[in-house]
């Protein structure tokens, strides 16, 4: 087996040699455990505007006792004294070591190796310790911890990302995100604010009336969204099996089977491309609900968002400023979202009157742009061409939230057709996507339970996958047979977990909200 690279660094070697002269003074470099009182935060926010005392007082019962634990990221020597600044998860705060009182645990100092020199020679930025002391305030008013007894946590190996560069290639950002979240504050506050996210949705979900439940990632069958999966072999049953590509299906049939509201966040997996706001492994929650039509999912949906922007900032309106902007957008998410057609959409933001074309004019404006691949444009059938359009035209300029309604059948064969007899004559079906900043957002159906309808729209999909389209699913008759047991009437909604939480952590790239994006391994 080949040696790492970087135990060839310089830095790496010095280290390990400090590590082995910690280990001779019987100093344990790697103890068990440890518990601090309180984080830097906490402690900041105790202390606000109090007196705590001076240096001169420390330790004289006139100040504050703490315990706290974190990393070594700032250390400079001052004569009898030394300055550090310790991190934990909450921010910094400053250390005071003393000459005379303060200790090392398990060390016992000699006249060439004191205390103090321990910490000074023995130590490392990076290293995490436990510290011991009183809290004060310097001169200029800095909290500050006069350390009692310092004890070493862990000793690292390797030096953090220089100070002043920091980590300015993305691409060891994305890869090596413990470097990310231990340099830059703001990621690990956006990766914090993550965890809010999902529990603020959830709680709406649960206050709702939602269970949550959980679905194979494993399926024999792929679908519930056009995307090409990942194929993997299940040797136990000599099988190949597929990533999800949904949480659509099972779901569906835990409603046949009486479930009347269920939700799950789980990971799926599309074997697509990676840009800005597509990831081949990301984050959905998928929701239904029996009785509903895609109107309750339209309202329920403005809740959702609307929990999650009050418990964040108690607000409903929303600040984002992407990088490649001068000034902020504030985006409302206040309900009730405008709503359009499709069609309305188009002649909208793309001055298009749909109806008014037939199939060849809406294929040559297509082909006027040239970004646009004409072989999926010739072969298209007219609700496809009309997406089309959508696409091209209309979906960057909603850039606050809309509902684009009543979308053509081509576009899914999950969903039930129009109500509307005159929309069912022309092939809509009852969909919606919302949208914020141009993005897609969600995804939402009427679904469809009529078990004829709906075999006979897997088929023509799984005609089109044997026709060599790498999107489309294959018939799935487990699921058929599930919705010929009968389904009652549906809504169902899909959120894209990332882009949500890009949205309210103002991040420009859906790499900046997954910790382990997907990433070209290292040479």
């Amino acid at each position: 087996m080949s040696t790492p690279e970087y135990h060839a660094h310089e830095e790496f070697q010095n280290r390990t040699r400090k590590l082995a002269e910690i280990r001779a003074l019987g100093i344990d470099p790697y103890p068990p455990k440890y518990v601090h009182t309180k984080r830097t935060a906490e402690l900041a926010l105790e202390t606000e505007g109090k007196e705590i005392g001076h240096s001169e007082e420390a330790g004289e019962g006139k100040t504050q006792h703490a315990f706290v634990s974190g990393r070594l990221v700032l250390f400079r020597a001052m004569g009898k004294n030394a300055f550090a600044q310790l991190q934990d998860e909450t921010g910094r705060i400053q250390v005071m070591f003393n000459r005379d009182q303060t200790k090392v645990h398990g060390f016992e100092p000699t006249e060439e190796l004191t205390a103090i020199k321990f910490i000074e020679k023995k130590l490392d930025l990076g290293d995490i310790i436990g510290v011991e002391g009183y809290l004060f305030r310097t001169q200029r008013g800095e909290l500050t911890i006069f350390a009692k007894t310092v004890t070493l946590l862990c000793k690292s190996l390797l030096p953090l990302p220089d100070k002043h560069s920091g980590l300015s290639d993305k691409g060891v950002l994305y890869r090596k995100r413990w470097l990310d979240l231990i340099t830059n504050p703001e990621s690990l506050q956006r990766f914090r604010s993550r965890s809010r996210i999902l529990l603020a949705i959830r709680t709406y979900l649960e206050e709702s009336g939602f269970e949550e439940v959980e679905t194979p990632v494993l399926q024999n069958t792929y679908g519930g969204a056009q995307a090409k999966p990942f194929m993997t072999h299940l040797n136990a049953l000599d099988q190949d099996m597929f990533l999800r590509i949904s949480l659509e299906i099972p779901l569906k049939k835990l409603i046949v089977g009486g479930m009347q509201r269920i939700y799950e966040i789980g990971k799926v997996f599309r074997n697509e491309g990676i840009d800005r706001t597509h990831n081949p492994e990301f984050t959905m929650l998928e929701a239904y609900a029996a009785g509903w039509d895609y109107n309750d999912m339209m309202d329920f949906t403005e809740g959702l968002f609307e929990k999650v922007a009050l418990d964040l900032f108690g607000d409903t309106k929303v600040r984002f400023t992407s990088s490649d902007e001068a000034t902020a957008q504030v985006i409302d998410l206040k309900s009730p979202w405008k709503r359009l057609t499709m069609k309305e959409a188009i002649a909208t933001y793309g001055n298009i009157d749909v109806d008014n074309l037939s199939d060849a004019e809406i294929k040559n404006i297509l082909l006027q742009q040239s970004h646009i691949d004409p072989k999926g444009v010739h072969g298209a059938r007219r609700g496809a061409l009309i997406a089309m359009l959508f696409e091209e035209f209309a979906e960057k300029h909603l850039i606050q939230p809309h509902h684009i309604i009543d979308h053509p059948i081509e576009t899914t064969p999950l969903c039930k057709l129009h109500r509307d007899p005159e929309c069912r004559k022309q092939g809509i079906v009852e969909r919606f996507e919302s949208f914020i900043l141009g993005r897609e957002m969600c995804n939402s159906y009427t679904e469809l339970n009529d078990p004829e309808l709906q075999r006979q729209l897997l088929v023509e999909q799984a005609e089109k996958k044997a026709a060599g389209d790498q999107e489309a699913n294959p018939l799935d008759e487990e699921f058929v047979e599930a919705i010929c047991q009968g389904m009652p009437p549906t809504g169902g909604v899909g959120i894209g977990i990332d882009r949500l939480v890009m949205l309210f952590a103002q991040a420009d790239s859906i790499r900046d909200v997954i910790l382990f994006p997907l990433m070209r391994p290292e040479d």
